[in-house]
């Protein structure tokens, strides 16, 4: 004789209110602010950035400033075009600061492009420029000191020019070891000057001035794309962060689909953990789009796992609706079993609880006969977020009651599930005695009370 029966509830109310737990599943993106919030925070981040790009091409003009004549008009040009390029950029991100969209992007990188070959072209020049003066140096044998000076001029500039990148541009990120490389051109430069080979020097301190110059512009404009970059990839992820903090409560959906009147979804609860879990991943992401020190390939990547995130937010909401929903599934099913012991052996509810008080966990009912007789009710969920529900009948009788009879008992209950439009298994019995501490519905508030000395 078995005293512990188990009832299989089949899975079809748990798909009728999966349809419209899916609801949830869109996140709820025309919060209020949003927009204004998420652009409030973009901004401020476009700021820092572009606050340090102006700081640095501050320090380049002034390094400019001093350079010498020949090669500071050059020089002035190639700045005033990095300066209103990163003006042009700090503008259209700050105009369209909360909302980037792919338009955005492709328009922003037809500009970069058109940039580039301007200032493409201006370099050709600098080379044709170059070209001309090189002529120049067979009618500089003749005058040695003019020679010299020439070769010292273009020396101080190129390490006017390889300092300027030494101190400010992250060169070793971009092109490790050409700073280096340039640098030891320079000194044999400076050997062969040493040495009376000025023709030798000009050529060699020409060529790695240019270089030199090439590789601050080319740093710079990388490091412009990694500020565009890191704007999309920052607006992107505090977007989840704010959908995030605005899907912790969701409506609560009735059995027409529609929000329930005063009634809330707490997701931070019921995701026992994901959504915080969610958070803290796109904080770390966050917190890394915002380093100076990620790439640029980096960035896109994280700008890139944003839609990713926010499906990872919709599913956790749908998940937290359904634990919800099955959580009432199991309290509606102990009402029904209630019933229907009510009905056929006169059995009423004397007590009812969720497993230590958390409706995430299996529900326990108690019902007591009045020849002292009780069962108890264990309901739950066969698999965590899966539809099948189990209801153990546990049966604590002071006289000896057949197995007939309490296989019976256990089959009356599936009838009146049943006739309820649910679809159940035939009852199995299952090894073993009852626990007398199921009985004990009173331990599972117990244990939600805070102990002696504790808030």
């Amino acid at each position: 004789m078995s005293g512990r029966k188990r009832i299989q509830v089949d899975e079809s109310e748990w798909y009728r209110l999966q349809r419209n737990a899916q609801k949830l599943k869109e996140v709820q993106r025309n919060l209020p602010r949003l927009i204004d919030d998420v652009r409030k925070q973009t901004r401020a981040d476009i700021d820092r950035t572009f606050g340090r790009v102006e700081e640095r091409q501050r320090r380049h003009e002034e390094v400019v400033r001093g350079l010498s004549e020949q090669t500071r008009q050059l020089e002035a040009d190639t700045s005033r075009r990095l300066r209103e390029q990163a003006r042009e950029l700090h503008r259209t991100l700050d105009e369209t600061a909360g909302r980037i969209q792919e338009d955005s992007r492709r328009q922003l990188a037809a500009h970069q492009e058109a940039v580039r070959r301007e200032i493409a072209a201006e370099r050709a020049e600098r080379r044709a420029e170059t070209a001309r003066l090189s002529a120049e140096i067979d009618v500089m044998k003749q005058d040695r000191a003019r020679a010299e000076e020439t070769v010292r001029t273009w020396l101080s500039d190129s390490r006017a020019m390889a300092g300027l990148i030494e101190r400010s541009l992250p060169h070793e990120r971009y092109a490790p070891g050409e700073l280096d490389r340039l640098t030891r051109r320079l000194s044999t430069a400076e050997q062969n000057a040493s040495h009376g080979r000025f023709d030798a020097a000009l050529a060699v301190v020409q060529e790695t001035y240019h270089s030199l110059s090439e590789l601050r512009l080319d740093i710079e404009q990388r490091e412009l794309e990694r500020s565009w970059a890191q704007t999309a990839a920052v607006e992107a992820l505090v977007r989840i962060g704010k959908l995030i903090e605005g899907n912790r409560e969701r409506p609560v959906l009735g059995a027409d689909g529609r929000s329930l009147p005063g009634y809330t979804l707490d997701v931070t609860y019921w995701s026992a953990g994901e959504l915080d879990e969610l958070g803290q991943e796109t904080e770390r992401a966050l917190a890394r789009a915002r380093d100076d020190g990620t790439d640029t390939g980096e960035l896109h990547a994280l700008r890139e796992r944003a839609p990713g995130l926010e499906g990872a937010l919709g599913e956790t909401v749908e998940r937290a609706g359904m634990r919800q929903l099955a959580s009432q599934i199991r309290v509606n099913l102990a009402d029904a079993v209630a019933q229907t012991l009510s009905d056929y052996a006169f059995y009423d509810l004397v007590d009812s609880e969720y497993q230590d008080a958390d409706p995430r966990g299996a529900y326990y009912a108690k019902l007591r006969h009045d020849n002292g007789n009780e069962i108890v009710l264990d309901i739950s969920q066969a698999v965590q977020d899966e539809g099948e529900c189990v209801i153990r009948v546990h049966s604590y009788d002071h006289d000896v009651t057949a197995e007939a009879d309490l296989t019976a008992r256990a089959r009356a209950i599936g009838q009146g599930l049943a006739a309820e439009g649910h679809q159940v298994s035939e009852p199995v019995s299952e090894k073993g005695d009852p626990d007398p501490l199921l009985r004990d519905i009173e331990r599972h508030r117990a244990r939600q009370q805070p102990r002696p000395g504790t808030a």
